[in-house]
């Protein structure tokens, strides 16, 4: 049996685009099933919030400047639900405190404390799958700081996940290596952005708001392509 490919897939919990393309995870592992494996990683796009609306939006209008980008560009999108308020309540200060929550939960899921299958209750997806899903949906829909370990403690408590495992995980310290992990191999292929998916072990990027069916392409290459054929180049 063919070894699955891996996908590696970076992005930001805060980035609007990662949310979008949500649709397309759920799809690739539709279609692909067994033959692929994504692998999660995280870069720090919204690690410091503050500091990127004053850089990025600061002449711009600032957190509502920003608020009003991202409402406009959601409307083009059906499956994507956004608040409002986006951006100019409840704002998380980072992404950073939500990625070591989630890193925690794929940590458990590594060592076989919690499943890491596709479960029906959660449409196809993995308990860790689901949970950086609703954190997802926790800030774009819900407007909850997603920052706050109370709230991602209450998201943990109703997915029925093991808080205690959760908090041994962050508490010593295995969780932010994990994370500076995602990091260094975020700096180690040259990842520009969120959302980036990388193939062929780094030689692939594609980054950014990418059409279903480039990614799509691109895997069923190198699905086709055991390694043994001659490149004409």
């Amino acid at each position: 049996m063919q070894k699955p490919l891996t996908v590696s897939y970076f992005s930001d919990v805060l980035c609007v685009w990662a949310y979008v393309a949500q649709i397309k995870l759920d799809e690739l592992r539709r279609q692909f099933g067994d033959q692929i494996r994504v692998e999660y990683r995280f870069l720090h796009l919204f690690g410091d919030v503050a500091a990127r609306m004053e850089t990025g939006w600061g002449d711009k209008g600032g957190a509502a400047g920003y608020s009003q980008h991202v409402q406009q560009m959601a409307v083009r999108f059906d499956h994507i639900d956004i608040h409002p308020e986006i951006w100019t309540r409840n704002t998380p200060p980072t992404s950073a405190s939500c990625h070591v929550f989630l890193k925690a939960i794929q940590l458990l899921e590594k060592q076989g404390e919690i499943s890491a299958e596709p479960e029906e209750r959660f449409g196809g997806k993995s308990v860790f799958e689901e949970a950086v899903w609703r954190c997802r949906l926790g800030f774009f829909r819900d407007l909850q700081d997603i920052a706050d370990r109370n709230i991602q403690e209450a998201m943990a408590s109703d997915m029925a996940l093991p808080l205690a495992g959760i908090r041994r995980q962050i508490d010593s310290g295995a969780a932010h290596a994990a994370l500076c992990a995602d990091f260094d191999a975020k700096d180690r292929q040259l990842v520009e952005g969120s959302p980036t998916f990388v193939l062929s072990e780094g030689r692939q990027k594609l980054y950014g708001n990418v059409g279903y069916r480039i990614i799509e392409a691109n895997i069923n290459e190198l699905l086709a392509d055991s390694g043994d054929r001659a490149s004409w180049c």
